[in-house]
C-alpha cells in the first residue's frame, strides 16, 4: 500500500508540473519559415502569445501579414548582445524554442573550406541555443510551468558523409538536450526535444527524397508534447533509432550517403 501510494503521488506531482499547451509565451528561433513557423502557428492556434526570430526582412513581413498576431524579431542569434535584448524585452517568455538551423554539405579537408563558415554551422545549431536557453533560464526557472525545446536531427543519431559539422553540432545538441533534461528534472522546467527526419523546408531544397511537410511534423510533436513525451521522434527517426540500436552497420550505410 505505502509503495502504491507513492507512485501515485509521484504521477500526480508530475501531473502538476505538466506543461500546459495554451496561455503560454513562447520564444521560437528561426520562427519565419519552415518548421519554426509551422510550430508557431500551432502554438498561435492554440491561445499562446508568439514571438519568432529570423534575420530576413521579407520573410519576416510575409509572417506579419499572415498571422498579425506573431511578434516578429529582427535578430542574429549569433549576436550575443542581441540574445541579452531579447530577454530583457520578453520577460513573460515561458516556453523557449531552439529551431534556427543552418546545413553546409561539403568535404572538410577542402581547402575552400574556411574557418569562418565552420564557426557559423556551430553557433547557430549549438552555441546559441546553449546561450539562450541559459539567459532564459531565471525567468523559466520562476515560472510554475515551463519548457525547453530542442529541434535536432535524426542526423545527430546517424550522420551523413556530407554534413560533418552540421551532424555533429545536432548529435551535441541531443546530448545537451538529454543532460539539460536530467538536470532539471526536479524545476518547474521541462525539456522536450524534437528529432526530425528530412523536412521539406528551404535548407533542405534540392536534396533529399521522401520529405515531410513542417506542418505534419508539428501535428506528431503536439501529440507528443501534449503528452509530456519528451523525446520526440518524427517519422521515419522512430525506424532510424530502433535500426541504430539493433543494426548499427546498417544504419549507417543507409545514412551516409544521405536521403
Amino acid at each position: 500500500m505505502p509503495a502504491r501510494f507513492n507512485l501515485e503521488y509521484l504521477h500526480s506531482q508530475r501531473l502538476e508540473k505538466q506543461v500546459k499547451t495554451t496561455h503560454n509565451t513562447v520564444l521560437i528561433t528561426g520562427g519565419t519559415s519552415g518548421i519554426g513557423f509551422a510550430l508557431a502557428q500551432r502554438f498561435l492556434r492554440e491561445g499562446n502569445a508568439v514571438i519568432v526570430t529570423g534575420t530576413n526582412p521579407q520573410k519576416a513581413g510575409a509572417v506579419k501579414h499572415q498571422c498579425p498576431a506573431i511578434t516578429v524579431e529582427l535578430a542574429d542569434i549569433r549576436d550575443r548582445q542581441v540574445l541579452e535584448e531579447l530577454v530583457y524585452r520578453y520577460p513573460d517568455v515561458n516556453i523557449l524554442v531552439n529551431n534556427a538551423g543552418i546545413q553546409y554539405n561539403y568535404n572538410f579537408a577542402d581547402s575552400a573550406i574556411n574557418i569562418e563558415q565552420i564557426e557559423v554551422e556551430l553557433d547557430i545549431n549549438l552555441l546559441s541555443p546553449m546561450y539562450l536557453t541559459k539567459l532564459l533560464l531565471p525567468q523559466l526557472l520562476n515560472h510554475p510551468t515551463a519548457a525547453i525545446i530542442n529541434v535536432s536531427s535524426g542526423l545527430g543519431i546517424v550522420p551523413k558523409q556530407s554534413a560533418p559539422v552540421y551532424c555533429a553540432s545536432k548529435a551535441a545538441l541531443h546530448s545537451f538536450t538529454k543532460v539539460l533534461r536530467w538536470q532539471l528534472e526536479a524545476s518547474s522546467v521541462r525539456v522536450f526535444e524534437i528529432i526530425p527526419p528530412i523536412v521539406d523546408t528551404a535548407m533542405t531544397q534540392g536534396r533529399g527524397r521522401g520529405k515531410i511537410p513542417p506542418e505534419a511534423l508539428v501535428e506528431e510533436f503536439w501529440r507528443d508534447f501534449s503528452l509530456d513525451r519528451f523525446e520526440s521522434r518524427i517519422g521515419k527517426t522512430k525506424l532510424l533509432f530502433a535500426l541504430q540500436r539493433l543494426m548499427p552497420s546498417l544504419a549507417e550505410r543507409i545514412m551516409r550517403p544521405g536521403l
